[in-house]
Parts: structure tokens; sequence; C-alpha cells
């Protein structure tokens, strides 16, 4: 994540402290941070997923990449100082190592998560529970090569009420 900050060098930086909020779930903004030293907590539907401390760690950058609404909050928890980008799109069109940078985080994070879920398949697909769907996940996740037009809130299954 060097490489990250060092293309960073001379972008405005901003002290923040615990309990402020750098992105909000749902969120819009085009706005790119990248942490320069301190912790963040990012979650999901009031659900903490990970405490992120590691120099260079990006955030907003789906948001940018995928022009939808932010996927998590991230909520600063001891005095940090990140980065600002007002404008993401802007920045990685005129600075392709960045781009670069942040195509191969997406694409690492992609590959634990298919891992991820390639494991739970194997130990839980024929258990005959809800587990059976990670599959379909599975599949899914697998075959889109491409964004869609549009962003869709929620999830791309069907809704398959209980009876």
């Amino acid at each position: 994540m060097s490489n990250v900050l060092d293309s960073c060098r001379g972008l405005p930086v901003v002290e923040l402290q615990p309990g402020d909020t750098i992105l909000r779930e749902g969120g819009t903004d085009k706005t790119l941070y990248v942490l320069i030293e301190g912790a963040v907590e990012v979650s999901k539907e009031d659900l903490s997923l990970n405490v992120v401390t590691q120099p260079g760690a990006l955030f907003g950058e789906v948001a940018v990449l995928l022009d939808a609404p932010h996927i998590a909050t991230v909520q600063v928890v001891e005095p940090t100082r990140v980065h600002v980008v007002e404008d993401g799109p802007a920045l990685l069109t005129s600075h392709p190592e960045l781009a670069l940078s942040v195509a191969r985080l997406v694409a690492s994070r992609l590959q634990q998560v298919t891992g991820y879920l390639a494991d739970l398949k194997r130990q839980y697909e024929d258990q005959g529970n809800h587990l059976e769907m990670v599959h379909e996940v599975l599949d899914s996740l697998l075959s889109e090569q491409a964004p869609e037009p549009a962003f869709k809130p929620g999830s791309n299954r069907d809704y398959e009420p209980n009876t």
C-alpha cells in the first residue's frame, strides 16, 4: 500500500477524531480517502466488519469505480489522518499507476472472497439448509463480467418466501 501513499503525496490531508464518520453506507459522493495513520472501523448495516489500521488503505473506491452508493460506513476509532480526494474518478483517470493499484486491491479482495465462498460451498453444499445458496452466490460472482448499467440495492436473488 506504500505505492498508494506515494501516489497521494501533495493531496489534501485531514485530521479526524474518534466518532467522526468518513463514509456513510448509501452515500453517493465520489470522494476517495487514503489512510495515512490511525484506525477506522468498517461496518455494514450496523455490523462491524473490520478495524483498518494499514497506511495506504483506501475507502470509497468501490463507489467511485462502480458509480454506486457506498457499500459500508467507515468511522474513526482513534485519532486518524487521511488524504482526501474530492473527485475520485478524476484522480484515477489522471494517475494510471494509482488506478492500477486500486484495481489490484479490488481484484485481491475478489480473490479472497471467491476462495472463502468456495470453502463454504465445499463445507455446506449437502446440508439441506440456507447455506446451499453459497453455490448460487459463487456462480453469480464468477459469471458476472461487467457491472450492470444501474445500481440496484439489496439482493440480486429473487425473494422466495418460506412456505
